[in-house]
């Protein structure tokens, strides 16, 4: 038998690397390993300048503007060669931050003569200086996780939260049955209760953009000891702060080694519940396409449907989107559940941990985005819509109800017991438009109101609904 291992480094061992790469290859950028490298050197890099740039330490040169220019063309030129040459390094130093390191300086001392005289290979030892491996880590995480939101998650979160919004508009006066418990219920309209779902999508899409992303660089067990006493003229807590903001994040003032990464756990929380809701969306969907409301176009599902009942096209796009938001939920809870908890000062559990963040959100990038797909093969069967409200003339007893007691309330007489009455009427019986007229003409209601209700089908008994789609637009 064939060892698969050995056949192609491009054989997968997970869905997200294999059958399904196409949809999760923009995450690959930000938090796959070899970005997170990248982010490190950069990190490294932008240390590097910052503390020349600010004179922090006496006698270090100040850089000039080319050297700065190639030490941050080597982050920008970051590929192949580079993934080969850290991982032979860390083949030897068995530590993947100093692997980083040894790079930087490699590059230093490898200096291009375009530069003419250079400080760069006299300034090793302010490389990774006053860091431990978690001031890197923490920042280049920080750097790394915001950019796969901002630039890949959260784009595909409001394309799903706009095409649902944009269903609801379209369908915002289409009447449908409600079905509370899985039982008819006071009508509603389909445009609507897409409505409810797109407004609390676009809730938690609002939560993940005021995300924090916070980021420290203050040593080995967060006290800058170190700093203080090899250089204790500096105010190392403003070129702290200010190295953490040049980088576009939020400085943490009070850490132990490591950055306690609740930030991480709120963002994770957010995106866990974004992923709940859209997972509500998809089971709803195919609820829908099973009672017939909806009918699934078969060339825009891209599905053979079953292999053996040729009638049938199976919704797909939504089953497959339930169970990647489960997978992903999975992970992103146990990801904010590990995180905020390190011992006493540091322990390694966070490392292993935050390896798995970007699986949490492939799948969660899957999910919406089969979802999307599920969503524009979808056409509104309006007649099934109408089969089933025409159907159902006992949903009419809630408002028969309403009327009966507000006209008591207003003076009318014989308007007694009036949930009874329309129960006796209703519960467990099939009612016509028949016989709910013939009830309501028989109650003795004002003429107005009786005329309001004879005039009221189950289609036209939705309320503000097809009004309500409009709070979309606030």
């Amino acid at each position: 038998m064939v060892d698969l291992a050995t056949v192609s480094p491009a054989i997968a061992l997970g869905p997200l690397d294999g059958r399904y790469r196409a949809v999760t290859a923009p995450l690959v950028n930000y938090l796959s390993e070899a970005a997170l490298n990248r982010a490190r050197l950069r990190v490294e890099v932008e240390w590097l300048i910052h503390l020349t740039d600010h004179r922090a330490l006496p006698g270090a040169p100040v850089l000039s503007d080319a050297e700065k220019t190639y030490l941050r063309g080597v982050v920008d030129a970051f590929g192949a060669a580079e993934i080969a040459e850290l991982a032979e390094i860390e083949a030897v130093t068995r530590h993947d931050v100093k692997a980083v390191e040894y790079l930087l300086k490699r590059r230093l001392d490898a200096a291009p003569d375009a530069l003419g005289p250079t400080a760069l290979p006299q300034v090793h030892e302010i490389v990774h200086i006053f860091c431990t491996s978690e001031d890197i880590n923490n920042l280049a995480y920080a750097l790394t996780i915001r950019d796969a939101v901002t630039q890949v998650w959260l784009p595909a979160a409001r394309g799903l939260v706009d095409d649902l919004a944009a269903m609801a508009r379209q369908h915002a006066d289409a009447a449908m049955l409600a079905r509370t418990h899985g039982q008819p219920a006071t009508p509603t309209t389909l445009g609507k209760e897409l409505a409810v779902l797109a407004h609390r999508l676009r809730r938690q899409v609002t939560r993940v953009e005021g995300t924090e992303y916070l980021g420290k660089i203050n040593g080995a067990t967060g006290t800058f000891g170190a700093h203080v006493v090899a250089v204790p003229g500096a105010d190392w807590e403003q070129i702290a702060r200010n190295f953490v903001e040049s980088l576009g994040l939020t400085w943490n003032p009070l850490t132990t080694q490591i950055e306690s990464h609740d930030w991480q756990a709120e963002l994770y929380a957010d995106v866990a519940r974004f992923n709940r809701i859209a997972h509500n969306l998809a089971t709803d969907a195919w609820a829908y396409i099973s009672l017939g409301y909806f009918r699934q176009r078969l060339s825009a599902q891209g599905s053979t449907g079953s292999s053996t009942m040729p009638h049938k096209v199976n919704p797909i796009r939504f089953e497959n989107g339930e169970a990647n938001l489960e997978i992903s939920c999975s992970l992103l809870d146990t990801l904010a559940a590990t995180l905020v908890t390190s011992r006493l000062q540091r322990d390694l559990t966070d490392s292993t941990t935050q390896r798995n963040v970007g699986v949490a959100f492939g799948h969660s990038l899957l999910a919406i985005d089969n979802i999307r797909r599920g969503l524009a093969g979808l056409d509104v069967d309006h007649a099934r819509l109408t089969e089933d409200l025409d159907a159902a003339w006992e949903v009419l007893g809630e408002p028969v109800q309403q009327a009966m007691r507000a006209a008591s309330v207003a003076g009318a007489t014989d308007m007694a017991d009036p949930y009874e009455r329309l129960k006796e009427l209703t519960r467990g019986k099939r009612v016509t438009a028949t016989s709910m007229r013939e009830f309501i003409a028989s109650l003795g209601m004002p003429a107005d109101v009786e005329a309001r209700l004879l005039a009221l089908t189950p289609a036209t008994y939705t309320g503000l609904a097809a009004h309500l789609v409009g709070h979309l637009d606030d």
